[in-house]
């Protein structure tokens, strides 16, 4: 790094603080303010905000893992999540901002009631504000850890209190409208610098451009878009079980079943349904079409220069042996770059690394004070405590993240162990807008029964004696296990109230198909009323979420088709592109006019 590296490096960091700065009036007006801006955000700048706090420092970092490991068709583990995007847009994402709730927790004691709910609430407040959220921030610090490592020569502590810390002033002072502006700026950022990194990487002699790299490659399986179909042993775990099991069944921060999480947050802060559908579309076209391939180029020319770990660890010797994994070649690739542009991928990734951060620091201080301290603690608590909670929250939360990210040694690991996790309980938060009888008792079953499989599996089975099970079928089991078990226990106990149903219904107004008894019963109550009775669109919209990822997915292929000089393949990807784009625009107009 010269002197016109920093320069680059330290203006950046100081137009976020002055961001931050000028947010921070607002944001101290209420928990409102602080968390979700008022509820005024227009589509644009919500979905470029979840696009960019998708972008984090350890995405590529991920990417490369998986492409080192698996080739290119190996990013089927999160392209199928996909599927879960668009059901996401064209489903829930209307239903989540007619909710109106401060929190998607808070949805809880909206569908369910009495002390299930309560407790599912609070625990869950924890559970995901805490545990979860604390896990994902350490795999982003982990991230940076290895890009401050190699571009700065920095330790690990070293890399996240200087890293942290303007992350930290900005999002305390400046809440979700703060998040959102440094967001804006941090994507452009990082895709400038993800672009450059790809190009210098190409430019190698090693490499010898897009036409040297697919050579390089040459009768082997690493460029291949859909695994090779002809071994069971590389498409059912990469491409059978994210499709057909894994994206529905998974809960996975950004990408959650159902909505939830940040991504309902940005939906919630939404000026209206139409501008939180938007958001919500605009992120998973950019998410999965638009942004992968800069770093996928870059991760097979890595493999060109750095072959194995070996080479790496060579290349890096001041680095402890535990973060040399396969994660680090993208930012030991970054060292290619000249003076400069150097300066512009670092600021890049430091934009990155900040706006995940800065989005699960305000997510996770919303659950600790709308869900657990205004909840349980406080009722009585004012705006400005409330602010002042939020404030110290967010401290506390980056504290944990740091300790955490001190324990990890690679990104790929961390993004398993979350899948684990949630394995088999997305189906719970899909249904459960569109099923009148899971109850709380269905999610506190679906949530800790995954987690002991999780633990089972990472800690019991192996030293036991047991011969180790592939991620892919530990999958699959928790999933099953996960699910025969929230089912037996939904009709094990009681349906909710029909009070609880009649009042969550009304208000949210969810297709009436898997509430039929609820509404038969509402209509003789008078708890319900004729015209709050909505049959839905639900063919329209399942239709609207098939032609999206099909339109998505041609975009993908027909970049790297393009990439690649195939053009006999790039074309007819082309012109799926434009006709499912057409049919797209159509299908949105349709449901923008829609009043269900």
């Amino acid at each position: 790094m010269t002197g016109l590296d920093w320069g680059i490096l330290l203006a950046f960091l100081a137009v976020t603080l002055i961001i931050g700065l000028w947010s921070s009036r607002r944001a101290g007006e209420n928990a409102e303010e602080f968390f979700l801006s008022g509820r005024q955000m227009p589509w644009w700048l919500l979905g470029i905000s979840i696009v960019a706090t998708t972008f984090s420092a350890d995405t590529p970092n991920l990417v490369t893992n998986i492409v080192r490991q698996h080739g290119v068709s190996g990013n089927w583990l999160w392209w199928a999540f996909l599927l879960t995007g668009m059901l996401t847009v064209f489903v829930y994402a209307r239903l989540w901002r007619r909710s109106g709730v401060l929190t998607d927790l808070e949805f809880y004691e909206i569908r369910y009631g009495g002390r299930p709910a309560a407790f599912l609430r609070g625990f869950r407040a924890v559970y995901l504000g805490v545990v979860f959220n604390v896990i994902i921030m350490a795999t982003v610090m982990l991230a940076g850890i290895k890009i401050g490592g190699v571009l700065l020569g920095w330790s690990p502590l070293q890399t996240v209190l200087i890293a942290g810390s303007v992350t930290l002033i900005y999002s305390a002072l400046g809440g979700l409208r703060g998040v959102l502006w440094t967001d804006f700026l941090m994507f452009f950022m990082a895709m400038a610098g993800a672009i450059a990194a790809a190009v210098i990487a190409l430019q190698h002699p090693a490499v010898g451009g897009l036409t040297g790299l697919v050579n390089h490659f040459s009768g082997t399986h690493t460029l291949d878009l859909i695994p090779d179909l002809n071994d069971p042993s590389v498409y059912i775990p990469l491409l059978l079980i994210p499709i057909a099991v894994q994206w529905w069944s998974v809960w996975y921060p950004g990408a959650e079943p159902g909505g939830g999480g940040y991504a309902a947050q940005r939906m919630l802060a939404a000026k209206d349904e139409q501008n939180a559908l938007g958001a919500v579309l605009l992120f998973n076209i950019a998410h999965y079409a638009l942004r992968p391939w800069p770093w996928i180029l870059v991760a097979l020319a890595s493999m060109i220069l750095y072959p194995d770990l070996a080479s790496l660890q060579a290349a890096f010797p001041h680095l402890d042996a535990q973060v040399v994994q396969d994660d680090l070649a993208y930012p030991a690739m970054l060292m290619l770059l000249p003076a400069g542009l150097l300066g512009l991928v670092a600021t890049s990734l430091i934009a990155a690394f900040m706006s995940t951060i800065s989005t699960h620091l305000n997510w996770g201080a919303s659950y600790l004070v709308n869900d657990l301290w205004v909840r349980y603690i406080r009722p009585e608590a004012l705006p400005a405590e409330q602010v002042r909670i939020g404030r110290w929250s967010t401290l506390i939360l980056m504290v944990l993240a740091i300790l955490v990210s001190l324990l990890l040694s690679s990104a790929l690991e961390a993004f398993g162990i979350l899948l684990q996790i949630g394995a088999g309980t997305g189906l719970i938060y899909i249904l459960r807008w569109f099923w009148w009888r899971i109850n709380a008792w269905t999610e506190i079953a679906g949530m800790v029964i995954s987690f002991l499989v999780a633990l089972y599996f990472a800690f019991v089975h192996t030293r036991l004696g047991l011969e180790a099970i592939p991620g892919h079928v530990q999958l699959v089991i928790g999933v099953l296990i996960t699910t025969i078990g929230w089912i037996l226990v939904t009709f094990m106990t009681s349906p909710e109230p029909q009070a609880v149903l009649s009042r969550f219904y009304s208000l949210i107004r969810p297709a009436s198909i898997g509430w039929k008894p609820v509404i038969k019963a509402g209509l003789i109550s008078q708890t319900l009323q004729v015209d709050q009775v909505n049959a839905g669109k639900l063919p329209m919209q399942i239709l609207a979420m098939v032609v999206g990822c099909f339109l998505v997915y041609s975009v993908l292929f027909m970049i790297g088709y393009w990439l690649y000089g195939q053009l006999d393949k790039a074309l007819p990807a082309l012109a799926a592109s434009v006709l499912l784009g057409w049919v797209m625009v159509i299908l949105v107009k349709k449901i923008q006019k829609t009043s269900y």
